[in-house]
């Protein structure tokens, strides 16, 4: 990811995207570290983050929580050093009963990037939704970027 610089242009901002859904989906927490600068700055939700090791041990706790996550994530806007990022994931909890609940989170980012093409900033803003195992979108086998995201949600 680290290898598109700024400033972008609209294929190299989609490039980026693309390159970071592709990141998280390995939910390899480490290996997503190394996109970001060692001294990044994140917000998540209401979760503050400064540096690669909190982040490390941030995405080992969530993918710990969200089985099943898989990600896709679209341009939304660009400039220069920055890009902002609507995205979709679902992921499912068992809970104590042994049922499955399947959630879809909805959200946005804001990243702003140093000049060697990592980032230095991250923003996220998300909410989830419980859905049912038929409203899901990425289901296993499926391609998370051929899904129609509609504006219809459960």
């Amino acid at each position: 990811m680290s290898g598109i610089k700024p400033p972008f242009t609209a294929e190299t901002a989609l490039q980026k995207t693309k390159a970071a859904q592709n990141l998280w989906n390995t939910k390899d927490p480490a290996k997503v570290a190394l996109a970001y600068t060692p001294d990044t700055i994140w917000r998540n939700r209401d979760t503050f983050l400064r540096g690669r090791d909190e982040v490390i041990d941030f995405l080992s706790k969530k993918w710990a929580k969200e089985n099943g996550y898989r990600l896709r994530k679209e341009l939304f806007a660009f400039t220069e050093n920055k890009i902002a990022v609507q995205f979709f994931y679902e992921w499912f909890e068992t809970r104590p009963d042994g049922h499955r609940q399947w959630y879809r989170t909805y959200g946005l980012e804001d990243w702003t990037f140093a000049d060697d093409g990592l980032m230095r900033k991250r923003q996220m803003s998300g909410n989830d939704v419980e859905i049912s195992e038929q409203e899901r979108w990425f289901k296993d086998g499926v391609d998370v970027d051929t899904v129609e995201i509609s504006e219809k949600h459960p």
